[in-house]
């Protein structure tokens, strides 16, 4: 029950990983919370790749490899790069539990039952239209029925965060900045899911796909396999989407016919198809965080690292740190943005900010190189295993040779001069 006047603790906006991680951190230590979910049930709208990683959900869900609706142990990570017919495909292998395959809509449906055992107050089919403020200072949220107060408004409403654009914490996304994902759930048998991916019960794989009908725009496809179904996708930058007026349902069609993919879905039934947007414009573009009364979290705050695929993990750990930070407020009765700043300052100690640091120019060169990087290169290195692993009764030198002549004949000096400056660049604010 919520004290007078709808008045509570802390009000969570969004029941995805971030939006539960906070509300139920501050649930176990006796915090008054409503985590409010415009969907039928946390998890109906939540769409991502597929994988959860065991040591940040540990943090939150310490035994969820026992209680958890989980699909498959990922024991293989394969990165494949395609051509337009051919394809090489560099496969990692080891035996442990790093990340486990899920559906979202199963998890974190489980996840919002484990707040509600915590304390949680749970709202679910309800949108939360607009902030309230009292002068500078966040009190509250208006939804279509009804106002709920708080000392503390934090928000998880994903990537497109009209609350936090209300507050002008952030501007409005560019194009640029975020990709459209598009993926397929296709159901396979078991048996044929582990003969086709080398795998035994409830071993899986990971795969990240590069090229194919997204050679030369700004995209990346995804695969991963579940209990009896195979998880296929990608994510394109909407620029590139706007700019070549590409279909991204088209994109992903063209991509399930390739030759190196088709013989792994084949037979399978389309179970689920669903679209939703990435962040992608990551460190440059992360926004205020907080201010009076209001915290942001996961994918509403820009948290995600599209190199390494990781989103799941920033989303609950930042909700995490901001719920401590929280419990440390309404200790101290103090909800200044002075106070709340303690959760950016957890967060640029924590690996979130120094990984997105680390790769803060990565897609301005990628938007600067796309055609270079994620076309050219990317068929040379297909040019060279087919040369490579060819018998064609010549001098093995003479292809080398000719392989590297036509890498100067096909690139003019000034490009590859600018791809080197680039690689150059990108690897010195990596590395300092």
């Amino acid at each position: 029950m919520l004290k007078k006047n709808n008045k509570t603790d802390v009000i969570v906006v969004g029941a995805g990983p971030a939006g539960i991680s906070c509300a139920i951190t501050l649930a176990r230590e006796g915090k008054e919370v409503v985590l409010i979910e415009r969907g039928m049930f946390a998890g109906s709208k939540n769409v991502f790749g597929g994988a959860i990683y065991t040591q940040p959900t540990k943090e939150i869900f310490p035994n969820f490899e026992s209680e958890a609706p989980i699909e498959r142990r990922n024991i293989e990570h394969k990165f494949m790069i395609l051509g337009e017919k051919d394809s090489t495909t560099i496969s990692y292998r080891k035996n442990d539990n790093v990340s486990y395959s899920v559906i979202r809509a199963k998890f974190d449906r489980w996840a919002a039952e484990e707040a509600k055992k915590a304390g949680v107050i749970l709202v679910e089919q309800t949108v939360v239209r607009s902030i309230i403020k009292n002068g500078t200072t966040v009190v509250g949220v208006k939804t279509e029925l009804e106002e709920y107060y708080a000392d503390i408004v934090i928000l998880a409403d994903g990537v497109n965060s009209l609350l936090a654009k209300q507050l002008k914490l952030r501007k409005n996304i560019e194009p640029k900045d975020v990709a459209l994902s598009v993926k397929e759930v296709i159901k396979l048998d078991k048996n044929i899911i582990n003969q086709r991916f080398n795998v035994k019960d409830n071993e899986g794989a990971i795969g990240e796909i590069f090229g194919g009908p997204m050679l030369g725009i700004l995209g990346l496809g995804f695969m991963y396999t579940n209990s009896d179904s195979i998880t296929i996708g990608l994510g394109v930058s909407l620029n590139d989407l706007i700019e070549n007026n590409y279909r991204p349902y088209e994109i992903l069609e063209k991509l399930k016919e390739h030759p190196t993919i088709a013989p792994l879905i084949e037979g399978g039934t389309l179970q689920e198809y669903s679209a939703h947007l990435i962040p992608e414009g990551g460190y440059k573009k992360v926004p205020k965080l907080c201010d009076n009364g209001v915290m942001i979290v996961g994918d509403a705050g820009m948290l995600v690292n599209n190199l390494h695929w990781e989103g799941t993990n920033l989303a609950m750990i930042s909700g995490k740190l901001a719920g401590e930070t929280a419990i440390d407020a309404l200790n101290k009765g103090d909800y200044s943005r002075k106070m709340l700043s303690n959760y950016e300052n957890a967060l640029s100690d924590s690996f979130i900010m120094k990984d997105l640091r680390t790769y803060k120019d990565l897609m301005d060169v990628a938007h600067q190189r796309q055609k270079a990087f994620l076309s050219y290169y990317l068929k040379k290195v297909n040019s060279f295993f087919e040369m490579f692993t060819s018998v064609n009764s010549v001098p093995k030198k003479e292809n080398y040779h000719n392989f590297i002549k036509s890498i100067l004949k096909d690139r003019k000096i000034s490009e590859l001069f600018k791809d080197i400056w680039a690689v150059i660049r990108l690897l010195w604010s990596i590395l300092v």
